[in-house]
């Protein structure tokens, strides 16, 4: 069953589904970053290390290899010595990358509406659970 309920396409509801691992690898940490940053243009490692602050050079490494696996980067080496390797997206990438950043120039447009909904959250909520790392709050015991 797809988004809209049809059950002859792929559904990414779907835990069988190869759109499902898709969807993790592009909206998971770092996927829609990389797919953002290479959506400028093609680029070497080093410049897309720089270009996205945080990452560290293993989960750049893997998360360039997981989009590479899922069709959407390509990679290229060149017969330079030493080897040159940049990295760029396919016409798929190109496809998913400008939607990513629809996405990201939303939020970012949006970022005075999420910091006061942050603060009315924090000033209404409990500071045991308002402080807590995400992913920590909510537990069933």
């Amino acid at each position: 069953m797809n988004i809209t309920g049809d059950t002859s396409e792929a559904s990414v509801f779907s835990k069988d589904c190869p759109s499902r691992q898709v969807l993790l690898d592009v909206t998971g940490r770092w996927g829609i970053l990389v797919l953002a940053a290479l959506h400028q243009g093609e680029s070497r490692f080093s410049v897309l290390h720089r270009r996205i602050e945080g990452i560290s050079e293993k989960m750049l490494s893997h998360t360039l290899q997981l989009l590479r696996r899922d069709g959407l980067v390509h990679r290229h080496v060149a017969d330079d010595a030493p080897p040159q390797v940049t990295y760029s997206l396919s016409g798929l990438g190109r496809t998913v990358a400008a939607t990513a950043v629809d996405l990201v120039e939303l939020l970012e447009g949006c970022v005075e509406q999420f910091e006061r909904a942050r603060h009315a959250y924090e000033e209404c909520t409990p500071r045991t659970e308002a402080h807590l790392p995400s992913g920590a709050r909510h537990t069933w015991a």
